[in-house]
């Protein structure tokens, strides 16, 4: 299996331990990842909000250079990037001027793009294509004792919910039983973490941040898991300021592939496991 590595802005700065992990994982489970040469930004949501044209050009170049490379499918860990791309692709389908004005520019760039081309997450694809079976049989150290909180975020399920469910989705709680952790049942699962509200309007973005680690706490998790480098930071790096403003919440946040490199017996430097602000316990030490 071979796919298009999309890493996006996040998993070379900000995100660098979720590319860490996926990585290797990838490559145990015998999926080959060729990054696309010379990506752009997608624009991330941001850039949707101000001009939605400019914006779909932007990430309309991404797709065009991973068709051009003939893999036949985009991976996008990021979940803005898996939005943003899949947004592309529909406003290309639904808006026959915006599709006009995106063709007009790629062709400035030697490009084409038929609007063809598959944009998949790592879970959908780790999930549905590789198999829960497959993953079993890859785990060298099963996370038993491990109480996991699976947090989806917004982005990934809607409005796309294009492997899995809008407001319950599974697919996580059912890749950490196969790797041995107990999943706690957490009903914030899609709930938004604030987004980039906490670089502009800190305190509204904060609480929510708060509201979702409150409730890991409180359901007895160990760790939260995340498919998103947003939300991974959100949850990740307001603690100080949480514990000032209402009371200390601190619980690790971690992404869902840094717990399948740990099961399948990697090493956490090499998943980057290190760089969290708030740190794991070893497998085994969770409950202690």
């Amino acid at each position: 299996m071979k796919y298009s590595y999309f890493p996006g802005c996040s998993l070379k700065g900000t995100g660098r331990a979720y590319e860490e992990s996926i990585i290797p994982v990838m490559k145990a489970l015998g999926a080959e990842l060729e990054e696309l040469d010379d990506w752009n930004c997608c624009g991330a949501t941001a850039y949707m909000a101000v001009d939605e044209v400019k914006a779909c050009v932007m990430a309309s170049r991404n797709l065009a250079i991973a068709e051009k490379a003939g893999n036949p499918e985009v991976l996008a860990p990021c979940s803005a990037c898996y939005l943003v791309l899949n947004k592309t692709k529909h406003y290309l389908h639904d808006s026959p001027p915006v599709a006009h004005v995106v063709n007009q520019a790629l062709k400035t760039a030697n490009l084409t793009y038929s609007g063809n081309t598959p944009v998949r997450h790592p879970l959908d694809i780790i999930v549905n294509d590789i198999g829960l079976e497959a993953i079993k049989k890859k785990v060298k150290t099963p996370l038993k004792g491990l109480k996991v909180a699976p947090y989806y975020g917004c982005q990934m399920v809607r409005p796309y919910a294009t492997f899995d469910d809008q407001y319950n989705p599974t697919s996580m709680d059912r890749l950490f039983q196969a790797l041995g952790a107990e999943v706690v049942r957490f009903p914030l699962k899609t709930r938004c973490c604030g987004g980039s509200l906490t670089g502009t309007l800190p305190e509204p973005g904060l609480l929510c941040t708060y509201i979702i680690l409150k409730e890991a706490l409180k359901r007895g998790a160990d760790v939260v898991a995340t498919v998103c480098p947003l939300c991974q930071f959100n949850l990740d790096a307001y603690h100080d300021q949480i514990a000032a403003k209402w009371e200390p919440a601190r619980i690790p946040t971690v992404y869902f592939t840094q717990l399948m490199g740990l099961a399948f017996g990697m090493d956490p430097v090499q998943l980057g496991l290190q760089r969290g602000f708030v740190a794991m316990k070893p497998v085994g030490q969770a409950a202690a």
